[in-house]
């Protein structure tokens, strides 16, 4: 294999980690300097599709919440970014891993998560400094 395909394949494996697939289309909120870059493109080339801003109104199936320590309040967030989510649809909430800059604390996420009626499903390690966590509706509320 060539590393320009390996790495094109590193690349999307990336998005797949978040369960996306060819022809969604996905939101992203919070974008700022320090997201990643490498993420954002293995999404954007795995979908087939640009990520959305916050400021766009389609349905969506996916929205990308970058959030860090002092955005503000996340229960806020997330009943905001569920106003454009399709029928389960999913948020995945990316914030900065332990020991750095932002870090938000997994009880601070599942505490507003649930005040928002959202369900986390997983955690992953999303990205070198960043870490996910899917967020659904559960299904009698979707």
């Amino acid at each position: 294999m060539s590393a320009t395909a390996g790495q094109a394949q590193g690349e999307r494996g990336l998005a797949e980690r978040l369960g996306l697939k060819p022809g969604q289309v996905v939101q992203e909120i919070g974008w700022d300097e320090d997201v990643d870059d490498e993420l954002r493109d293995s999404i954007e080339d795995l979908t087939g599709n640009e990520l959305l801003d916050e400021e766009s109104d389609d349905v969506v199936d996916v929205v990308l919440l970058w959030w860090r320590d002092g955005d503000g309040d996340l229960f806020d967030a997330l009943t905001n970014a569920m106003r454009a989510l399709a029928e389960g649809g999913q948020i995945w909430l990316l914030t900065p891993k332990a020991g750095r800059d932002g870090h938000v604390e997994p009880s601070d996420i599942g505490e507003d998560a649930a005040t928002a009626g959202l369900s986390q499903t997983s955690s992953i390690s999303a990205a070198p400094d960043w870490s996910g966590t899917r967020l659904v509706a559960p299904k009698g509320r979707r």
